[in-house]
């Protein structure tokens, strides 16, 4: 079954940055997509779950344990060094909303506990997830607590049980992204301050943009083969870039001087607590990583704050949502930034 090409998405420029960003540096904390139905939101996360490099993992091990650094605590462990290893595509995991916690953290195995006795640990969707992509979609109308349960993994990187004489601890590190309709209902203010980035998408109201959506989309359904192997080669680019951002990224230097620039755009949105100088600090890391930098510029700062800061500021429940744009270039000092060429 052909995946629709990420290079071939149009008019979502937003959110294909957020999720690039994300998956430079899971650690952000992952994206929140609002927007009205029919604007391509699963359509895009699938087509970057296939961008991602392969995950090498140690052979048999149902946690997707790194052979070059296993998890020491890893139920399935300890592996020795020189275990055997697969390589594999990165996993696009997708979280149904009647989703139960035993089914998203795992559980007692039943069919060993009734018919040996034992308390054998059954691993949960976040534990597939782990080196990959875990999808909500409707993140809205799933539970709360379920909700809760999510974002602490994604902020931790390990998930916990301790019920049904089970007590286990694995790594649990994945881009997490939610897609949701306001339409349908909001979430929280507490539960959508803990997404790293949110994006607003729309359907383009420029006529040449939406018949070009339509004639890709037709020529996809048409001959699916023909179509990804025309964006193959694109595809590849993004593939090698995203790889080499990830390369990249722990040797990016984050300044004293970027940092305050960081607090002070965030003190001056008003926005709650101290997460959003952390995201943003992250995701300018990421930024500078993706197109190629070695130091975060105020264009990484800024590009950072357009993704992390709108639905953190603090503001009357009538007003737009969005950001005060002027307000944004005058706290950095520069022209808004060019547009990535890619």
């Amino acid at each position: 079954m052909h995946v629709y090409p990420f290079s071939a998405v149009v008019g979502s420029d937003d959110l294909a940055l957020a999720l690039s960003l994300c998956a430079v540096s899971p650690s952000i904390g992952g994206v929140l997509v609002r927007g009205e139905k029919g604007t391509a939101k699963s359509t895009t996360v699938r087509a970057q779950a296939a961008l991602l490099p392969q995950v090498t993992e140690v052979t048999g091990c149902r946690f997707a344990c790194d052979p070059a650094a296993p998890d020491p605590a890893c139920p399935d462990g300890p592996h020795p060094g020189g275990a055997a290893a697969q390589t594999r595509p990165a996993r696009l995991v997708e979280l149904p909303v009647g989703a139960t916690e035993d089914r998203v953290t795992g559980s007692l195995h039943l069919q060993k506990a009734l018919s040996a006795g034992t308390a054998e640990y059954e691993p949960g969707l976040l534990a597939r997830a782990h080196r990959g992509v875990l999808y909500v979609d409707e993140v809205n109308l799933l539970h709360d607590h379920l909700v809760d349960l999510l974002l602490d993994a994604a902020a931790m990187g390990r998930c916990s049980v301790e019920r049904d004489g089970v007590s286990v601890s694995h790594a649990a590190r994945f881009v997490l992204v939610g897609t949701m309709n306001p339409e349908e209902g909001e979430l929280r203010p507490q539960l959508l301050d803990r997404f790293g980035l949110t994006v607003e998408v729309a359907a383009p109201r420029d006529p040449q943009v939406r018949a070009e959506i339509v004639r890709r989309r037709l020529a996809f359904d048409a001959d699916p083969d023909a179509f990804v192997a025309r964006w193959a080669d694109a595809e590849a680019a993004l593939t090698r870039r995203l790889a080499q951002a990830r390369d990249r990224l722990p040797q990016v230097r984050l300044d004293d001087d970027a940092l305050v620039a960081i607090a002070e755009v965030c003190a001056a949105f008003d926005v709650d607590g101290m997460r959003a100088d952390l995201v943003t600090a992250k995701t300018a890391v990421a930024h500078a990583a993706w197109v190629g930098r070695d130091e975060v510029t105020r264009e990484d700062i800024a590009v950072a704050a357009r993704l992390a800061l709108p639905h953190r500021r603090r503001r009357n429940p009538f007003d737009e949502p969005g950001m005060d744009e002027s307000l944004l270039d005058e706290l950095l000092g520069e022209q808004p930034p060019e547009p990535d060429p890619d």
